[in-house]
């Protein structure tokens, strides 16, 4: 090759390789400007009251969201109840028993429907179908909206992930008298763990953010809740309430609350990592 060949391959490289740094940096300044000015604002909010007392009524200094972060938890386990194990199940389904086929294509195409849904248009969907049948808004109505929300990101995440184990595995399993689902279920699902959970993780953050169907279905309230089929707090909301009101107080309550939201969701994600990074380093 000549060398003036040579030096030409070599500047552009250096130069595709500029360009993809610096967009790699634009990419992330809305992430760390957002998370930087969030933590600005709702720094000076968090105290011990504010995770453990019950907001105070208009005009009274102190208490907290002690009652959102408790009813966000509730939410996003009754979501994950009804979104995880549907989720796998229907990747499964669609990756190790039925890749082709009319069936499987009908399933991806509703998952995909479902997944550009507007969160506002399942709202009301669950509006109408739990929230007036059972007489009131309730936990019940608010993790049920989240959890439909949940499903087609949990299936999508999983049968992407289960498409990368090698297939040589199952093939070396079925070649030593194996059956298929015990070979899904000590095998295959074992080795994707990792990717698994983290596909989990994005379906959990992702409904932990959601206002519009709590809004419809959970509502709020501003006491513990001790039912789920009775109003339920929810950080979200509650970030909304404060925001849009006129009291500085609140608005810098609802920095604090979306500081908390933003650490639990980020919470979640590490400790996934931390939890899979030793045991399953086979799929990421």
């Amino acid at each position: 090759m000549k060398p003036s060949r040579l030096a030409y391959r070599k500047w552009m490289n250096l130069m595709m390789r500029s360009v993809v740094i610096l967009f790699t940096f634009l990419a992330l300044i809305p992430l760390v400007s957002i998370i930087g000015y969030i933590v600005y604002k709702g720094y000076g909010a968090i105290n011990w009251d504010f995770f453990t007392q019950l907001p105070k009524p208009v005009g009274e200094a102190g208490g907290g969201v002690g009652n959102a972060i408790v009813g966000t938890g509730i939410l996003v386990g009754i979501a994950s109840v009804i979104g995880i194990p549907i989720g796998i199940m229907s990747a499964v389904f669609l990756n190790e028993y039925s890749r082709k086929g009319m069936l499987s294509s009908i399933v991806r195409f509703v998952v995909d429907i479902m997944l550009g849904i507007p969160s506002i248009v399942i709202g009301i969907f669950a509006y109408l179908e739990f929230v007036r049948p059972f007489g009131n808004f309730s936990a019940l109505s608010g993790g049920l909206a989240l959890g439909i929300m949940m499903i087609p990101i949990v299936v999508r995440a999983t049968e992407e992930i289960l498409r990368l184990v090698p297939d040589s595995i199952r093939e070396g399993a079925y070649a030593l008298g194996i059956s298929k689902a015990k070979t899904i279920m000590r095998i295959v699902i074992p080795y994707a763990t990792k990717g698994i959970v983290t596909g989990i993780m994005i379906g959990v953050a992702r409904v932990a953010g959601e206002t519009a169907p709590l809004l419809l279905t959970a509502f709020g309230n501003h006491f513990w809740s001790k039912k789920l089929t009775e109003p339920i707090a929810s950080l979200p909301a509650q970030i909304f309430d404060y925001a849009k009101s006129p009291y500085e107080d609140w608005i810098t309550k609802a920095w604090g609350a979306a500081l908390v939201l933003i650490f639990f969701v980020l919470s979640l994600n590490i400790l996934a990592r931390i939890f899979t990074k030793k045991r399953y380093k086979n799929v990421a």
